[in-house]
């Protein structure tokens, strides 16, 4: 007898062990609403699955409300590392000493934003920035207040056009995502918008924008934009390697591996790359010149 409870003891400390392990080692990530829940849901339980396997530690998406609540998540410790925007990864880098830019797609070393109109405005294509002027007087709708490529830059631009928010007709809109000011902009209820180039893109391709009802007006110069962070505590729970194997993991997904292609595919992406802080100096100088950054 003592030697089955021997053996049951161990069975059950076996069983035990890895699961107690895997509770308290879970690598949370998150990421910006920018899009419908249902197919940032999508993404990233597809991605956190991918990274589970390469990393061999638990890996758990936990969605969030709004921008600014994944920076706050990112502040205090709740997610380990989030795919930003530009703006909001330096916002949240700022708040978190030793945070670090790990990685990005290839799209995003030369990102840009679109400028978009409804067809009943009678605002036409046009290549020169200072046509942006078209737009005062107009009812116009950005993204969420925090995004980089819905908000930040394309009111960078209107600026060096010399279009200022209050040029608009009554207050500009922000509509929390990319795809809702689309259809805000399709609908008229503004007559235009900007938004990320490559919803715009992807929402074309796949049938969702009637071009009947909307035109695209504009494409910005490129920028840096959207990448992962991650936190600097990570390495006490799994090794000081750990933010490199998190970029090899990204780095060698590969196109001709149908899950991994699938993962790129959900990103918009042909290949992720390695980033640094660096990288986003712009994007912090524009975001203080607008007050999207201020020192405490």
């Amino acid at each position: 007898m003592t030697g089955l409870m021997v053996v049951l003891t161990m069975i059950l400390a076996a069983c035990s062990g890895p699961q107690e392990q895997e509770s308290e080692a879970s690598f949370v990530i998150g990421a910006i609403p920018d899009q419908d829940p249902e197919i940032l849901q999508r993404r990233y339980e597809t991605l956190s699955a991918y990274l589970e396997g390469e990393l061999g530690v638990p890996v758990e998406y936990r969605p969030v409300t709004d921008y600014a609540a994944s920076v706050s998540a990112f502040r205090v410790g709740d997610l380990d590392m989030v795919w930003f925007g530009g703006l909001t990864g330096v916002q949240a880098r700022l708040q978190v000493e030793g945070a670090e830019a790990l990685v990005q797609r290839d799209i995003d070393e030369q990102f840009t934003s679109v400028f978009i109109a409804n067809v009943d405005s009678s605002l036409t294509p046009f290549s020169d920035i200072q046509d942006l002027r078209q737009l005062a007087g107009r009812t116009f709708t950005f993204g969420s207040e925090s995004s980089t490529s819905g908000r930040l830059m394309p009111q960078s631009f209107l600026s060096q056009a010399g279009v200022s928010l209050t040029d608009f007709a009554g207050e500009p809109g922000f509509s929390g995502a990319h795809d809702t000011t689309i259809a805000l902009v399709e609908a008229g209820t503004y007559e235009a918008g900007a938004l990320n180039a490559n919803v715009w893109q992807s929402r074309v391709e796949s049938g969702d924008v009637d071009l009947n009802r909307v035109v695209l007006l504009w494409t910005t110069p490129p920028y840096h934009d959207y990448h992962w962070v991650i936190r600097p505590e990570v390495t006490e729970r799994y090794g000081d390697d750990f933010p490199q194997r998190v970029i090899d993991a990204f780095v060698q997904l590969n196109p001709s591996i149908e899950n991994e292609k699938e993962i790129l595919d959900m990103f918009g992406a042909e290949k992720f790359m390695a980033t640094s802080n660096d990288n986003y100096v712009q994007i912090e100088a524009v975001g203080r010149e607008i007050g999207q950054i201020v020192d405490n």
